[in-house]
């Protein structure tokens, strides 16, 4: 049985593949929470609580990704300053 933060982390990287969007569809989470198998492995998950999870993971993604292109665009900022 898989961890239910691999859960949360496996839909909100297949979330962002597939639609490329922060915002969660409760359609989509909830095709995810019935058909890959988190319900099953765990019966007592309440699926709102798991959406709020995922959304929470896909936030702190786009969050990471901003601040990781910040870091380059200041570098190549840098980079182009520094050349005669």
């Amino acid at each position: 049985m898989a961890k239910l933060s691999d859960y949360v982390k496996t839909a909100a990287d297949q979330y962002v593949q597939e639609r490329g969007d922060t915002e969660l569809c409760p359609r989509w989470i909830a095709e995810f929470f019935q058909d890959c198998g988190v319900q099953d492995d765990y019966p007592r998950q309440d699926l709102i609580a798991f959406a709020d999870m995922v959304q929470k993971e896909l936030i702190k993604k786009y969050e990471q990704a901003a601040k990781k292109a910040d870091l380059q665009l200041d570098k190549m900022m840098a980079k182009l300053s520094r050349k005669p």
